[in-house]
């Protein structure tokens, strides 16, 4: 896939690259961190999911609402990141916080950016040198451009499911139980956005690597090229790996629904369903 690197390509470019570790647990938000300082890619900087990758939970807006041009810019910069860096980010081989951070760096405009194939896991497994030290660099500059196209909101999505025959596809990008509303850990209320289909997120990887482009183009193959796509999940992170593969697949028209179901849910008329398309 065009999005990726494997390690060994990574292990023979570190010095032409910067590296971004990503690595997070949702249930407990300083261990990535943590884990960053235990030991890295050699050049690695740190992102965190909830401070870097987001910005404050509001009212509306999600469980990790898209971080602030100014919060990620100030990052990006302080960094040393500028326009014209190659980035290389990382998690530990799950896949949607490196997809995460890959889709927020296009998001602002910069298209340099690549994950590392099966993350972490992968280089240690491979063998690779890791430090502890915590890296720092000068000043870089940066300029975000944001690219709108990216994102629906709620009011697209809600336009969307009001006009069944339109040509926008919905897909809920959770684990099964949680679309059919069978269970739900996280949010106040269970099942899904109505008339969305369901394309299970973890379903883009294989044994902690991304499938192929044509196992991407397979897992979609029901959905016209000519579609508009509008994928979500949870709060945004999960449906991060499923945008990557679509426009892998070939989607030109894709687009993220940042808010996801817990923006959807937060607004008392929206209502849910818990059968199948």
């Amino acid at each position: 896939m065009n999005s990726l690197v494997n390690v060994e390509w990574l292990f023979q470019h570190l010095n032409d690259v910067r590296v971004i570790d990503c690595r997070f647990n949702l249930a407990n938000p300083e261990e990535g961190f943590e884990q960053y300082r235990t030991g890295h890619i050699p050049g690695a900087v740190y992102f965190h999911l909830e401070q870097d990758l987001s910005s404050k939970v509001e009212k509306h807006g999600g469980r990790h609402p898209l971080p602030l041009t100014e919060q990620f810019v100030e990052k990006a910069e302080a960094v040393g990141l500028t326009n014209d860096t190659k980035i290389v980010v990382y998690d530990n081989g799950e896949g949607s916080f490196a997809a995460r951070c890959w889709w927020v760096f296009h998001y602002f405009g910069h298209e340099k950016v690549y994950i590392l194939d099966g993350g972490f896991k992968e280089w240690l497994a491979s063998g690779h040198p890791t430090e502890s030290k915590v890296q720092s660099f000068g000043r870089g500059e940066f300029t975000a451009t944001i690219q709108t196209d990216m994102v629906a909101d709620y009011k697209q999505v809600k336009e969307a499911i009001g006009h069944p025959n339109n040509e926008v596809v919905l897909i809920d990008s959770r684990e099964e139980k949680r679309y059919l509303g069978l269970i739900e850990p996280i949010d106040k209320k269970a099942g899904h956005i109505p008339g969305a289909m369901n394309k299970v997120w973890m379903d883009t990887l294989s044994e902690g690597k991304f499938k192929s482009i044509d196992e991407q183009k397979q897992r979609f193959s029901e959905i016209e090229k000519d579609k508009q796509i509008i994928v979500y999940c949870g709060s945004g992170i999960t449906a991060s790996p499923n945008y990557l593969a679509l426009k892998e697949a070939g989607y030109k028209n894709v687009k993220l629904y940042p808010g996801s179901f817990s923006d959807w849910i937060s607004y008392e008329e929206h209502s849910v369903a818990t059968k199948e398309k």
